[in-house]
């Protein structure tokens, strides 16, 4: 018997992903869509459903700290098929998603019948990108980008809630790890990216935050 598809659709906005759902649960028979407003709802589902299909995510949905969640994720669930969706159309926004995993990359702007090709596609194994980024160029990793991403999936999530402002001793409770292992990570995160603080960590995380600047394609 085939399981039903699942898609979870990660945006903090109600009528963005109501809207979602109209262009998806017609289009499929068999399919469960779950819904995630926050950081902490997505982390949630992604752990009572590692086995998704699809998930649609945006890249400015609250804590998301700009390309490293989708840097986690990637990590996380390599097996697990990721669409950006995002109201920032520049062509660099666009090859960094790719660059950074990204099976898609969805303009919000996009219509609904090119929205529902789009996922259509990447769930048949194939890449999509919007028009006029067919020829993207991928963008190379700098430095610190590459020591970022070869951080470990739970080295990468300690670092972010480095930048949430966490104590160790929250991290701990969260993570249900003690504070001596925080502290030993911490290190060990320390040590790949070169820093001697977690002020000089986040800063280093903040170099892939999205640029808050919105571009349209048509416009490059």
């Amino acid at each position: 018997m085939l399981q039903p598809l699942k898609i979870i659709i990660a945006d903090d906005h109600p009528l963005f992903r109501q809207a979602l759902i109209n262009i998806l649960a017609p289009n499929f028979d068999d399919v469960i869509l779950y819904e995630a407003e926050t950081i902490v709802e997505l982390d949630q589902l992604l752990s009572e459903h590692d086995d998704a299909d699809l998930l649609l995510l945006d890249l400015n949905i609250p804590k998301a700290h700009g390309f490293n969640t989708l840097i986690s994720i990637r990590n996380c669930f390599p097996q697990m098929g990721v669409i950006v969706i995002s109201g920032q159309e520049d062509k660099v926004t666009v090859s960094k998603s790719m660059s950074f995993g990204a099976a898609g990359f969805i303009p919000k702007s996009t219509t609904a019948a090119m929205m529902l090709a789009a996922i259509q596609s990447v769930l048949a194994g194939k890449q999509w990108l919007p028009e006029g980024c067919s020829d993207f160029d991928a963008v190379e990793a700098d430095s610190m980008s590459s020591k970022i991403m070869s951080l470990s999936p739970r080295q990468h999530r300690i670092l972010m809630m480095f930048a949430d402002g966490m104590l160790n001793k929250q991290i701990a409770y969260d993570l249900g790890l003690s504070e001596a292992t925080i502290k030993a990570h911490a290190s060990a995160i320390f040590l790949k990216l070169g820093v001697h603080t977690r002020t000089q960590a986040v800063i280093a995380m903040s170099q892939l935050q999205l640029d808050k600047a919105t571009f349209s394609l048509e416009a490059q």
